[in-house]
């Protein structure tokens, strides 16, 4: 298509192709722009440029674990698809691809090693810098060349990097603002997430706190790892967190089954993003089949986790919604499980594990093994009734969170069922309290003693 001036000091892009690209979130105008270096960048452009003022704009550097594989250690993708979608509702803007910024710019094995580096203890920067490597080897010039080869002369920047920022004033387009693209952190980004705060200036990359969240609008990402409490790690099963809501006399359904809604906005949004921050969500066949849920993350900016059905005997239904591609899904049964509809679920893409079973169905210290065995090092328990109380009896619970919604419901469905205690002094005692007032409701958290 002929080469233009990229005006970036040393060099000229080729513009190879322009193609329409319908995606999930729009259509999009593909146009890829060769460097003379051979790397190719492509610009997602949506609807017309104009004279090139005040376009909504990302430089999205090139994650291939993130982007690609859904990695869980970086929050890459999940802005990439909050960048695309925001272009998209504005029906004008433009996202450019960088190639060669693989692990800010240290390339792909390296940022694996680098890996290596922060598993054995140091943050994101230390890692690089203990194999010889710079904190940040981007060079923003020729993917800024794009823009004015698209005719962008200012942009809102759709970034948390001020680097990124100095980038585009250095070669010539004007940056008006800056759009925050933060993202509710989990237990494996938080820290990361942190380390470019602190030590990299970027703003306010995990969102919200809850104690900011008295605002009625709710937040587009969440910052609720202090809900959590300090993991603790166990090397036979993950780290485990009951949550529910429920009406102030301990109902988390009416006598008739229903739950929708017992609290409020907040609340429930606390609870996706409580999804968000761990490895796993857990619940009972009988929740799936009583209230059909998706258990994936929607009001807020974060990752979905494995979602993770208890079914002894292989009771899903077809139509239920946590079988939906949106998430991956495991379920764990026992023997006493059909072995073609294993096969059946199987056939969908979704893992099924088999464990053994005990009186009342499965054996959790069973099914909590196979889990931290394959990875699940933070577990999120939603449900219901029968599962809070089995995860109780079995000593198996490091966190409780429980919303307690402003109602009064009397006869109903009560969280946890008999623990065969028959002495105040026999009760499983929490410690280490928190609170914080959601709207109408209240959230409180507390640890489970382990030396019980």
């Amino acid at each position: 298509m002929g080469s233009v001036d990229a005006d970036d000091g040393s060099s000229v892009l080729r513009e190879m192709v322009r193609v329409a690209l319908p995606t999930s979130f729009g259509l999009f105008e593909a146009r890829a722009f060769e460097h003379p270096s051979g790397r190719v960048y492509v610009a997602l452009v949506a609807g017309e440029i104009g004279d090139g003022h005040h376009v909504l704009a990302r430089l999205h550097s090139e994650c291939l674990t993130g982007d690609v594989f859904g990695s869980l250690r970086c929050d890459c993708r999940i802005q990439l698809h909050q960048a695309l979608r925001a272009i998209s509702a504005e029906r004008r803007g433009v996202l450019v691809y960088v190639t060669g910024h693989e692990g800010r710019g240290i390339g792909l094995v390296n940022k694996l090693l680098a890996y290596v580096e922060q598993d054995n203890g140091a943050d994101t920067i230390d890692a690089n810098l203990q194999l010889g490597l710079p904190v940040d080897a981007r060079d923003y010039g020729p993917a800024t060349a794009v823009l004015g080869c698209l005719g962008v002369q200012s942009v809102r920047l759709l970034t948390n990097n001020p680097r990124k920022v100095d980038g585009l004033r250095s070669a010539g387009i004007d940056v008006l603002t800056t759009v925050a693209l933060a993202t509710t952190p989990s237990s494996r980004t938080s820290a990361y997430l942190q380390t470019k705060e602190r030590r990299l200036g970027h703003v306010r990359p995990t969102g919200a706190q809850l104690a900011e969240l008295d605002d009625p609008a709710i937040a587009p990402a969440l910052d609720v790892t202090a809900l959590l409490g300090k993991l603790r790690r166990h090397p036979d099963r993950p780290y485990v967190v009951l949550k529910y809501a429920q009406s102030l006399d301990g109902r988390i359904a009416t006598s008739t089954g229903d739950a929708k809604w017992i609290s409020g906005d907040h609340e429930r949004a606390v609870s996706h993003a409580l999804r968000a921050a761990c490895d796993g969500v857990l619940v009972g066949v009988g929740t799936v089949i009583r209230d059909d849920p998706q258990l994936t993350v929607r009001m807020v900016a974060g990752a979905s986790p494995m979602r993770i059905v208890l079914d002894t005997t292989l009771r899903l239904p077809d139509a239920a919604r946590v079988l939906e591609p949106e998430a991956a899904t495991t379920v764990i049964t026992t023997d006493r499980s059909s072995a073609a509809r294993r096969a059946a679920l199987r056939r969908r893409g979704v893992r099924v594990d088999v464990v053994r079973g005990d009186r009342t169905g499965i054996d959790l210290h069973a099914a909590l093994e196979l889990l931290r065995a394959t990875g699940t090092t933070s577990l999120l328990v939603e449900g219901g009734s029968k599962v809070l109380t089995s995860m109780f009896a079995a000593r198996v619970v490091d966190r409780v969170v429980v919303g307690v919604a402003p109602l009064v419901i009397g006869d109903g469905t009560q969280a946890i069922g008999s623990l065969g205690v028959t002495s105040v002094a026999g009760a499983i005692r929490l410690e280490n309290r928190s609170m914080y007032p959601l709207d109408g409701d209240l959230l409180l958290a507390w640890d489970v003693p382990q030396d019980r």
